[in-house]
């Protein structure tokens, strides 16, 4: 096998890539009759992939991935060596290797992910994400920051601004339905969070806002693309996103275009505040 890329951009892409081809290939061979043996191969193949890949050639790096036990238990008993050791790393990969494993057990779906990030302790930006890649496989596509989007335009109806708001399929926020009648938009369900935030960096929505409780692998390589490609992204408060923090809880966001994001954000307050 030749060596990955070592920019660390084209390599979040090779990791999503190799990632998303052993899981399209596993929904091929186990097929859908088992939906809850399917959702653990896929967790597990994906995860063992990353982290064989990350400790081959990236060593000296720490991981918070969300199938690492230790990272769900550690910070809770604020203890762990693997919690210590990302806290005091000057570089970290945050990875999701399976994001929406419903969507992923069900035939036919596209709408879910793998996400690649890396968060430098010296990063410029206030969310310290220096590099990732959404991996969509079923949709035979990746966004990186290696090759940011292009920014995407806003829609129009009848020659009228429309707002197409991108929410869960499942589990949309309570208030969210009254905050898209209030500012005139259109809700579209979907899948994982990282198919609904590529969705905004593609322009097939506007925006993706959520407060129903995530961590951060749920948002890392997606916020990382989405703000390689100019977006604006923060907390629903509009305080920005913080990562590698001791508790990977990170329970709301808003991802939208920045013409967007001052009227979202107002309602937000009004809605949320």
């Amino acid at each position: 096998m030749s060596s990955p890329p070592m920019i660390d951009g084209a390599f979040a892409r090779w990791l999503a890539v190799r990632a998303g081809q052993a899981l399209v290939n596993l929904r091929d061979e186990v097929g859908f009759d088992d939906p809850g043996a399917l959702k653990a191969a896929g967790d597990k193949v994906s995860h063992d992939l990353l982290r064989t890949e990350l400790a081959t050639w990236r060593p000296q790096d720490a991981v918070l991935s969300e199938e690492d036990e230790g990272s769900r238990l550690a910070w809770a008993a604020e203890a762990g060596a693997s919690t210590a050791r990302r806290l005091t790393s000057d570089r970290v990969w945050i990875i999701d290797p399976l994001d929406g494993t419903r969507e992923f057990a069900e035939a036919g779906r596209v709408d879910w992910a793998v996400h690649v990030a890396l968060w430098a302790r010296n990063a410029p930006t206030p969310h310290g994400l220096v590099a990732g890649a959404v991996g969509l496989p079923a949709q035979d596509r990746v966004l990186g920051t290696d090759y940011p989007p292009g920014y995407p335009p806003a829609a129009t109806t009848a020659g009228e601004p429309t707002i197409r708001l991108a929410a869960s399929r499942s589990r949309p926020p309570v208030f969210l339905t009254d905050l898209a009648a209030e500012v005139g938009a259109e809700l579209v369900p979907m899948g994982s969070a990282g198919a609904k935030i590529a969705a905004v960096i593609t322009g097939e929505v506007d925006a993706y806002i959520h407060a129903g409780g995530q961590y951060e692998w749920d948002s890392a390589a997606p916020v990382a693309v989405a703000t390689a490609a100019g977006l604006h992204a923060s907390r629903i408060d509009g305080s920005a996103l913080k990562y590698n923090e001791a508790n990977p809880r990170l329970p709301d966001l808003l991802i939208c275009r920045k013409d967007l994001a001052s009227r979202l954000l107002a309602a937000l307050q009004r809605h949320c505040g």
